[in-house]
């Protein structure tokens, strides 16, 4: 097995370069099929960290992007909270 495929691109799944390069190349898929399939960039940073390279890998292994296929995005990972609901702290 090569070093590089145990990398780690998703920390937030622990989804590895050889699980993307494996699904890419098995489903030929989209990124947006390539994230929901393994998971990478569905965690508590919503893409953030690796969104860019399952983008990269499957561009590189899956089928040709067309105009129609959704791109990547990452979303902020939480909605706002005030320190007053955190500590428990308010109105009460």
């Amino acid at each position: 097995m090569k070093q590089n495929e145990n990398i780690i691109i998703c920390r937030c799944e622990e989804v590895t370069y050889q699980e993307l390069m494996e699904t890419a190349s098995t489903y030929q898929c989209s990124a947006r099929e390539l994230k929901l399939r393994t998971r990478a960039g569905m965690g508590y940073c919503g893409g953030r960290t690796c969104r860019i390279m399952v983008h990269q890998i499957a561009n590189r292994v899956g089928s040709e992007q067309s105009v129609e296929k959704v791109s990547l995005k990452y979303q902020p990972p939480i909605r706002p909270v005030n320190f007053a609901e955190l500590g428990g702290g308010g109105n009460e």
